[in-house]
């Protein structure tokens, strides 16, 4: 399959990824839809729309679109070798909260070491990524970036990367602030008895976005370093 661009996720295994790809509507490891659960009544689909596409997952370096010269076997090939070099990281957990106005899977205690692997896959596959377009610069800067925002956009073709990168599992889409908290006590029961504690990232996900927008994962390679 062809794919308009590649991005490395942390996706989950296990009966969260299994849970996961039931809530949003989408498994990006089989590339194939799944039904929703019934949540009390919730309208899942609807609350998941936007987040559907990318399937369950955590973006470390945001989607690009492959530079010239460069190549998708090419790219696999430097982040596999490039995971053989980054050890797992361990958090207290994940949990459930509210990030502005969407609900999301966030990290609990300290993150160094993650924000620190972010960036060096961020950095170390960046020769593969095309520089964006003056319309890729025009919609990111309409969310009144900072100017260290400002400089990831023109250095790493995105904003929240390096020191402004916050690790996130987006389970829906912008909410009106009124219903965040009946989604958040409806969702938290589903998906809570799903997080492992410790969290623990052993490995990353190459993914692709497919012509019809949905993201499918290429290549799981393990962090052994």
């Amino acid at each position: 399959m062809k794919f308009d661009r590649y991005a490395i996720y942390f996706t989950p295994q296990g009966s969260l990824a299994e849970a996961g790809a039931a809530w949003l509507g989408w498994d990006l490891a089989r590339g194939r839809t799944v039904a929703h659960p019934d949540v009390a009544g919730l309208d899942v689909a609807a609350l998941t729309e936007t987040p559907r596409k990318y399937g369950l997952h955590a973006t470390i370096k945001p989607p690009f679109v492959l530079a010239e010269g460069a190549s998708a076997d090419g790219l696999q090939a430097a982040f596999e070798v490039l995971c053989t070099r980054l050890a797992p990281v361990t958090l207290d957990g994940v949990a459930l909260t509210p990030l502005g106005r969407f609900l999301a899977l966030t990290p609990e205690g300290d993150t160094a070491a993650l924000n620190a692997m972010a960036a060096e896959v961020v950095r170390g596959l960046d020769m593969f990524r095309a520089p964006p377009t003056e319309a890729d610069l025009a919609r990111r800067r309409q969310a009144n970036l900072t100017p260290a925002q400002e400089a990831n956009l023109i250095q790493w073709g995105y904003p929240y990367v390096m020191d402004a990168f916050r690790f996130h599992i987006t389970l829906t889409s912008k909410l009106p602030k009124a219903d965040l908290p009946q989604v958040t006590a409806a969702l938290d029961p589903y998906i809570t008895p799903h997080l492992p504690q410790p969290f623990v990232l052993s490995s990353l996900t190459l993914v692709g976005q497919a012509k019809d927008g949905m993201f499918h994962e290429v290549h799981r390679a393990a962090l052994s370093g």
